[in-house]
């Protein structure tokens, strides 16, 4: 493969850690407010706990760890297509939008989960 050719071709899921016990709180999130489509995961996985949801081309997995913290700084950077209709059912949800135009090109804005997990939802800026 030459330099040009592009190794990657995209991103399957993003994992993020919670606690025990705490699947029905991101159902919740991210099936409720965000309404992504849960996914069932395969028996040997579903063993472990956690959960899997889907919108589009993008998966968001949600696994048990013992010890689990809240990520406060580092987040996934989740494109859509309606970011105002996204801010919208977080905010009529009760979650805080902090809107950020820093990064040059892309309207963006933070939130966090309802385990306090730091998110970014984006979409490129219109020229």
């Amino acid at each position: 493969m030459s330099e040009s050719d592009d190794l990657f071709v995209g991103l399957h899921h993003v994992q993020i850690s919670i606690p025990a016990g705490s699947e029905d709180l991101c159902r919740e999130f991210w099936g409720g407010v965000l309404g992504m489509t849960e996914l069932e995961k395969p028996p040997v996985l579903a063993a472990r706990g956690g959960c899997w949801f889907r919108s589009g081309g993008f998966e968001i997995h949600l696994g048990v760890e013992e010890g689990s913290r809240p990520a406060r700084k580092a987040h996934p950077g989740i494109l859509v297509r309606g970011l105002e209709e996204v801010a919208e059912r977080l905010a009529a949800a009760g979650h805080e939008v902090l809107w950020d135009g820093e990064l040059p090109g892309y309207d963006r804005f933070h939130a966090f989960d309802k385990l306090g997990n730091r998110l970014e939802f984006l979409r490129p800026r219109a020229a």
